[in-house]
């Protein structure tokens, strides 16, 4: 019997969008201080850099989203869980990670794959920087697949969970962990 181990699967998606966040938000910030620097020091404005902070803006929002949603840091009301418990409370948690997950799927997956298709077949480039549009746009159903990735997670880690455990089981680092068998 071989055991895929969640956490670590969750774990490392998480290295992963911190890095690409981290790496992001630096670019950014290089990005608007090189536009006000050449726009008041030098005089003249470099012709790409709202264009680039633009996009750039688009993939922190998005994956920022993504990584949200996996550390359950997103925007919810909370009345409601906090007043159930045992099963009503699981079924409860389950059916909004699925909620998020048809949100994910037909929001983001399909229609962000179906907007990235349409920008590379007709050839959408961006104004300034001749970038092919298809790329910038290449975050949304990615997000979707980490927003799927993190609530599947999310609900087996609530269906595990048996009475007698606490609510949530955490490691060093106060990451949710589980481990799931296959044959």
């Amino acid at each position: 019997m071989k055991f895929l181990n969640l956490a670590t699967v969750k774990k490392t998606t998480d290295k992963f969008l911190e890095g690409m966040l981290s790496l992001v938000m630096a670019v950014l910030v290089i990005d608007v201080l090189w536009q006000v620097f050449s726009r008041y020091v030098l005089r003249d404005s470099s012709s790409f850099t709202e264009e680039l902070a633009r996009y750039l803006l688009v993939w922190v929002s998005l994956l920022g989203a993504s990584y949200g949603v996996g550390r359950k840091l997103h925007l919810g009301v909370d009345l409601l869980p906090a007043r159930l418990t045992g099963l009503k409370k699981k079924m409860l948690l389950v059916f909004t990670d699925l909620a998020v997950m048809a949100f994910a799927l037909f929001g983001l997956v399909i229609g962000g794959g179906r907007l990235v298709y349409i920008s590379f077949h007709l050839e959408q480039v961006s104004a300034a920087m001749r970038l092919p549009l298809g790329w910038v746009y290449l975050v949304v159903p990615l997000s979707g697949l980490l927003m799927i990735l993190y609530c599947c997670i999310s609900i087996v880690e609530t269906v595990r969970l048996s009475s007698s455990e606490k609510e949530e089981t955490t490691d060093k680092d106060g990451d949710r962990t589980s481990a799931v068998a296959f044959e």
